[in-house]
C-alpha cells in the first residue's frame, strides 16, 4: 500500500533544513520541545491574518530566536517598530504563563519577495476567501490563475474539504495546473495546511506549488574534493 508523507518531512536532508534548529540531552529535550510546540500554536492564532509564510526556532542554552517570515512585515513591525517590540513582550509573557524557562528572546522578522510561490500564503488566501463567502470553485480559479503567473511557479495543486457551498454533505474538490512530481526528491514542492472557518463547519485546505527543479552544483562539488 502508498503511503502518503508529508512534501516536507520527505526533503528533509535533501533540500530543506529543521524548521527547529537546536540540541538538547536530558531532561532539557523535553522543555524545549514543549515550550517549541506551544509558542508555534500561539503565534499562528496571534498572526493569523498577517499573511505569516512560515516560523523557524533557534536556540541555545541562554537566547531563543524567532524567525518570521511574512510577504507583509509592515503589518508585524508596526511604526518605528512597536508591533515588533509588542510581540516580543507577548511571547516573553505567554512563556512565563506557560511556567516554562524564559530565556533572552530575539525576534527576527524576513520579507517573502513572492508570495503567490508560497504554499501558507496561498493557502490563507484560499481560506479568507472562503470565509468572506465566496464560491469555492470560483476562488480554486482565481488562486491557481495567480499563482502560475508567477514565473518561479511550475506547477500548483489546491483541494478543499467539508461542507462545501452549504451542502448537508462533506466533500473534497481539487484543482491542478502544471506538474506536480511528488515523489522526485530534487523537486522543490512546497506544501502547507489552512482551515477556514465557516459558520456550517470548518473547510480544510491544501495547497502544494512546485518551483522546479533543483540540482547540486557539480563545479562546486569538484573544487571542494
Amino acid at each position: 500500500m502508498s503511503k502518503v508523507v508529508n512534501p516536507f518531512a520527505h526533503r528533509l536532508g535533501i533540500l530543506r533544513d529543521w524548521r527547529h534548529r537546536w540540541f538538547a540531552s536530558g531532561t532539557k529535550y523535553q522543555e524545549y520541545l514543549k515550550a517549541d510546540i506551544l509558542l508555534r500554536e500561539y503565534l499562528l492564532r496571534e498572526l493569523r491574518g498577517m499573511y505569516i509564510g512560515g516560523i523557524e526556532i533557534e536556540r541555545n542554552d541562554k537566547t531563543l530566536r524567532v524567525i518570521l517570515k511574512t510577504s507583509r512585515p509592515g503589518l508585524i513591525i508596526g511604526r518605528s517598530g512597536e508591533g515588533s517590540l509588542k510581540l516580543r513582550n507577548k511571547i516573553v509573557a505567554f512563556l512565563q504563563h506557560k511556567k516554562l524557562r524564559v530565556p533572552e528572546v530575539k525576534l527576527d522578522i524576513e520579507e517573502i519577495r513572492s508570495p503567490e510561490s508560497n504554499a501558507a500564503i496561498v493557502a490563507y488566501m484560499v481560506a479568507e476567501s472562503l470565509e468572506k463567502r465566496m464560491p469555492f470553485r470560483r476562488v480554486l480559479k482565481q488562486t491557481i490563475e495567480k499563482v502560475m503567473a508567477n514565473r518561479d511557479v511550475k506547477g500548483v495543486r489546491i483541494g478543499v474539504a467539508g461542507m462545501l457551498g452549504g451542502g448537508s454533505m462533506s466533500r473534497t474538490e481539487e484543482l491542478k495546473k502544471g506538474r506536480i512530481p511528488l515523489q522526485t526528491f530534487r523537486s522543490d514542492i512546497d506544501f502547507a495546511k489552512e482551515r477556514a472557518n465557516l459558520p456550517l463547519g470548518v473547510i480544510g485546505v491544501k495547497v502544494w506549488i512546485y518551483r522546479g527543479e533543483v540540482f547540486a552544483d557539480a563545479a562546486g562539488k569538484e573544487k571542494s574534493k
